[in-house]
């Protein structure tokens, strides 16, 4: 199974729907994917329909020592979408720093969650949560590849700052490289912003930014209202075109490690 988890400790620049959609057309492909919703939000769970108040079991209960040990097929629940499930958030998960404090192990609850999974799915997509704690831990020691989706202007960008050093700091506490690609999202060409910061991005980090664009369109809303990814609702439509062309694009790199821009923290 490969682990691809989706963060930005900035909200409002396309995480959901990166995850969403990416996971969508893994799916439309004939891969049995699974998206774990990390954040306590729930924005994923809530796109397909869920509302985190009323989950009682999903991820929060990995990390319940009540809970009884092994991934049960009731923390798992199918989408409408052929090949994808979800492993729905509660708000419960934001207390899992104040719970656990520094208890050992709990960073690769995930990781070991995902290893008996291993014959169950051929992704994983994780939507992350939007800030450091063992959530965000969690998902960074589960992955092979973090993607971080960038809305093309200036404050997102002093945002990105952040996560990068949020990613060295974490790949050093766990011993491990963790390899990113950066995603310019929300791009407009009509606000002069827009290509301005787009190539603030191409100046600061060539290695790690993906050479195309995730454009604005308005399909993502109607996707979202219809508790579907754009791959099922719209697959020609413009954004739908752009994150299908992304995901070549990794699915490449995969194959040719070096093929795609990234970037790898220390």
């Amino acid at each position: 199974m490969d682990v691809w988890a989706v963060a930005n400790q900035k909200g409002g620049v396309g995480k959901t729907t990166t995850a969403v959609t990416l996971a969508g057309f893994l799916a439309k492909r004939g891969y049995r994917t699974l998206l774990l919703d990390l954040d306590p939000h729930g924005s994923l769970t809530s796109y397909f329909g869920r509302d985190p108040e009323a989950v009682e079991r999903g991820v929060y209960s990995l990390f319940d020592p009540a809970s009884p040990h092994g991934v049960s097929s009731e923390l798992i629940e199918p989408t409408a979408t052929e090949n994808l499930s979800l492993m729905p958030a509660s708000p419960a998960l934001a207390t899992l720093d104040r719970q656990l404090g520094s208890r050992n192990g709990m960073g690769r609850v995930v990781a070991r969650t995902l290893d008996q999974l291993e014959d169950d799915f051929d992704y994983t997509v994780i939507d992350c949560p939007p800030m450091l704690g063992v959530l965000m831990i969690n998902a960074l020691a589960a992955c092979e590849r973090l993607i971080i989706p960038v809305q093309t202007e200036f404050l997102a960008l002093k945002g990105l700052d952040r996560m990068i050093n949020t990613i060295g700091m974490v790949a050093r506490s766990l011993g491990s490289e963790i390899d990113y690609t950066i995603l310019p999202t929300m791009y407009d060409r009509r606000v002069r912003a827009a290509p301005q910061a787009l190539e603030s991005l191409k100046s600061e980090y060539p290695r790690e930014l993906w050479h195309s664009v995730i454009p604005v369109d308005t399909l993502f809303r109607e996707a979202s209202r219809a508790g579907r990814p754009l791959s099922d609702l719209k697959p020609y439509s413009r954004g739908a075109k752009a994150y299908r062309q992304f995901l070549e694009y990794l699915l490449r790199q995969e194959d040719e490690p070096g093929v795609a821009a990234t970037g790898t923290a220390r």
